[in-house]
């Protein structure tokens, strides 16, 4: 059987010696990097790719959303998605306007957030492109986004949605069953069953304390694993609150407010929850708490369904109104969003993006980054090249919109917010799979942080274990 559009990946010989069926995994991103996660498995008679992620981060990477995948992309079968984050399906669209229309699978929670994720992405792009042109700060004479939101309306139709635990059929002797990893909600780790072999990818994986999801369950026995490694040379901290309340306390005393660039998806929600305990606690002074991110709003109002219906991967026993606070108040608005530039009094934002790259907090930072009364709170990874990866360390200026802006505002970095697996976490989860892989793939991390979950889990597993290479394919057996 050809593929889906009559091109067989690796053509007819490739057969291995013993006559099996050739299987092989080429890494297309996040190696050697934290973004752009795509990883195309292919047989004699197939390909599909788990992950579409966009790269994000250093503008090297970010050039890097233009180039040839280096594949005809309307010869792929199917995608598989693991969660809704920005560098996991961001490339989607792209897909399309290339001329991919096969089907996308992931669970109903992850085409939710993934529909909000999309259509804002390629408004910002439509945005950033247009004020880019007004501007004159593009070496492009006619700026263009990356995709539109057409393409975005022609991405959403090919998704198919999965039950978690549930084996489907994705292309000629493919399955995939989405194992629930505790990330974000919808969160997968997808297990492909190929040519009977079984390939287990980590996605991102969540950690065992998630406040509103199950815990991760151990990896099935596998021939190879794809581990994610972006806090693999790292441990969270048990408890960031304290750290947030010290920060938050401190800025208010000084007459200043608090901006805390978040993911729109996930992020928002751990934060609403962790400011309402401290709230309720008297351990942070009773200032309003805007959130203002239209993403985030609208993926705000995902989850609340979610729990409204106790399903999917939540946690059993949550409230239906855990995250109703009479202290939030929503910016929907541009008008709303502009008022909070200067406040007349303290308050906290939560804005999108997480590492500040682009959205409404860049607007946020720009009027508050030069006021040494305020602070900006970062509370997830930012990668490098990134505004947020600057901020963090130690820049006294950033560029914003085509302008240097003075950091005055005080910066503090609270990493135990992640929802990522830190490196005691994924030795655990890789260490309670049901048997020994022949191999490990270590992805989606830094080179220090990769290197070191790789002799890690060499050491204390005694498993083979390589940090995947760019563009490195390699077979599956």
């Amino acid at each position: 059987m050809a593929s889906r559009n009559g091109f067989a990946g690796v053509g007819a010989d490739s057969r291995e010696d013993n006559g099996a069926m050739d299987v092989s995994l080429t890494f297309l991103g996040a190696a050697g990097t934290v973004t752009g996660s795509k990883f195309l498995l292919r047989t004699d008679t197939a390909q599909v790719l788990i992950d579409a992620g966009l790269f994000q981060g250093l503008k090297a990477l970010r050039r890097r959303n233009w180039d040839s995948l280096g594949l005809p992309v309307p010869s792929l079968d199917a995608a598989v998605i693991s969660h809704a984050h920005l560098d996991h399906c961001g490339y989607l669209p792209a897909l399309v306007r290339q001329g991919f229309n096969g089907p996308v699978f992931m669970t109903a929670d992850t085409a939710a957030l993934a529909e909000i994720v999309l259509r804002d992405s390629a408004k910002l792009q439509e945005e950033d492109a247009k004020y880019a042109s007004s501007r004159g700060f593009s070496k492009h004479s006619k700026p263009k986004p990356l995709y539109d939101l057409d393409h975005v309306e022609r991405t959403l139709p090919l998704f198919r949605t999965v039950d978690f635990d549930a084996s489907v059929a994705v292309a000629d002797e493919i399955s995939v069953r989405l194992v629930p990893a505790g990330h974000i909600l919808g969160s997968t780790s997808p297990v492909i069953t190929v040519a009977g072999r079984t390939v287990v990818f980590s996605g991102d994986l969540g950690r065992a304390n998630h406040p509103l999801l199950r815990p991760p369950p151990p990896p099935p026995a596998a021939d190879a694993i794809v581990v994610e490694s972006t806090y693999g040379d790292r441990v969270h901290m048990s408890d960031p609150s304290n750290d947030l309340a010290d920060a938050i306390t401190s800025t208010v005393a000084r007459g200043g407010s608090v901006v805390i660039p978040a993911f729109a998806v996930d992020r928002t929600e751990l934060l609403l929850l962790a400011l309402g305990d401290l709230l309720r606690a008297g351990r942070i002074p009773a200032v309003p708490v805007y959130v203002d991110s239209p993403m985030a709003l609208r993926g705000l109002q995902v989850y609340r369904d979610a729990l409204g219906q106790s399903r999917g991967d939540l946690r059993p026993d949550l409230p239906e109104d855990l995250l109703e606070d009479r202290h939030v108040h929503a910016a929907h608005t541009a008008a709303e969003s502009q008022a909070l530039n200067n406040p007349a009094h303290p308050c906290i934002i939560i804005s999108a993006s997480g590492m500040a790259t682009g959205g409404r907090v860049l607007h946020h930072l720009k009027h508050m980054l030069p006021d040494a009364r305020n602070s900006v709170v970062m509370v997830g990874y930012q990668a490098v090249g990134t505004r947020g990866r600057s901020l963090v360390d130690g820049a006294a200026q950033v560029k914003i919109h085509g302008e240097y802006i003075p950091v005055n505002a005080q910066i503090v970095d609270i990493e135990g917010f992640s929802v990522h697996a830190d490196g005691d976490e994924l030795l655990t989860w890789l260490g309670s799979a049901a048997a020994p892989p022949k191999i490990v793939y270590v992805v989606h991390g830094e080179p220090a942080a990769a290197a070191t979950l790789a002799r890690r889990i060499g050491q204390e597993l005694g498993w083979l274990a390589v940090v995947a290479r760019d563009g490195e394919r390699v077979r599956v057996r």
